[in-house]
């Protein structure tokens, strides 16, 4: 009989979504046959232009002014009942109550915070299906994430693993498998090869959410000697100002695309979004990119 997976997610910063699909993906690998899986965004599905209208507004606060954010994310972490908070949440409870009684899920898998908690209220404590939570925090974690009662919280690293241990999560809970990115970059772990003498250096450039000054940097690079691919992403208005800002120089401009882990090997310099922990992520980098952990998440979830 077939493992009955849901996977639960968000579009609250694409983290979330990539975490989801990574778990996805993983599974489908390691176990294709074995496996009945389904991945949702109910919050979309719930509230539809509302979700649209806040999730638009959440990114603009986290690029466009993270002071503000930043004492909104200490509001969130100084909370201490957010099941009362997460009953608010009626349409979420509607759309997610059918699905669980349609599905019958043996494992529900959560890459944003509030459905563990939704969840709990639904199935009661003695639910039979396991809770498995993604952090996509780290090193910095939010209470958000770990306030719930989720049967285990996989989280990206051992520091991340310590902030959960130093606020009383049960350290049979917490699993260290790195980050769940595409299974495709446990297809690339071979070292990349260096510019060859009549080649030129490939640049990366992912410009993210915050472009503001991306059109005079994608100016500056277009100068340089190099073979240089950006990416946009979503943000087709962007596209003309970036055109532009090349001068007519050769470059590669890329909207969303699923060959990431193909074209990050292939490139000798990323260009990316400066991490806010930088510090710590660049002195553990070892730690953090796992190629495989979509995999090893995808074993576990097995074996549970």
């Amino acid at each position: 009989m077939k493992k009955r997976i849901l996977i639960l997610t968000a579009g609250f910063g694409e983290g979330h979504n990539s975490a989801a699909r990574g778990v996805r993906d993983g599974l489908a690998r390691v176990a294709p046959n074995q496996t009945d899986v389904e991945l949702r965004d109910l919050f979309a599905e719930a509230y539809g232009l509302i979700n649209e209208f806040v999730r638009r507004n959440y990114l603009a606060l986290v690029n466009s002014a993270p002071r503000t954010w930043g004492i909104v994310y200490r509001w969130l972490d100084r909370k201490t009942d957010y099941d009362t908070q997460f009953r608010r949440f009626t349409r979420l409870k509607s759309h997610l109550a059918p699905l669980l009684a349609r599905f019958r899920p043996d494992i529900v898998v959560c890459s944003f915070p509030a459905y563990a908690n939704v969840l709990q209220e639904i199935l009661g404590p003695e639910r039979r299906c396991k809770c498995v939570v993604v952090v996509t925090d780290s090193i910095t974690i939010n209470a958000t994430w770990y306030r719930s009662p989720a049967d285990y919280f996989l989280v990206a690293n051992e520091q991340s693993a310590s902030v959960l241990r130093a606020v009383g999560v049960a350290p049979e809970k917490i699993k260290i498998f790195g980050f769940p990115v595409s299974p495709k970059f446990a297809d690339f772990t071979k070292d990349r090869q260096l510019p060859a003498n009549n080649s030129k250096p490939r640049v990366l450039y992912m410009i993210h959410a915050a472009t503001r000054g991306a059109p005079e940097l994608v100016g500056l690079l277009a100068k340089l000697d190099v073979d240089l691919t950006l990416t946009i992403g979503h943000a087709d208005k962007l596209r003309p100002a970036i055109e532009a800002a090349t001068n007519g120089r050769p470059a590669k401009i890329v909207g969303w695309t699923d060959q990431l882990p193909r074209m990050l090997h292939e490139s000798h310099l990323l260009i990316g979004k400066a991490a806010k922990q930088w510090r710590e992520w660049a002195s553990n980098i070892s730690k953090l990119s796992r190629p495989r952990a979509a995999l090893d998440i995808a074993e576990f979830l097995l074996s549970i």
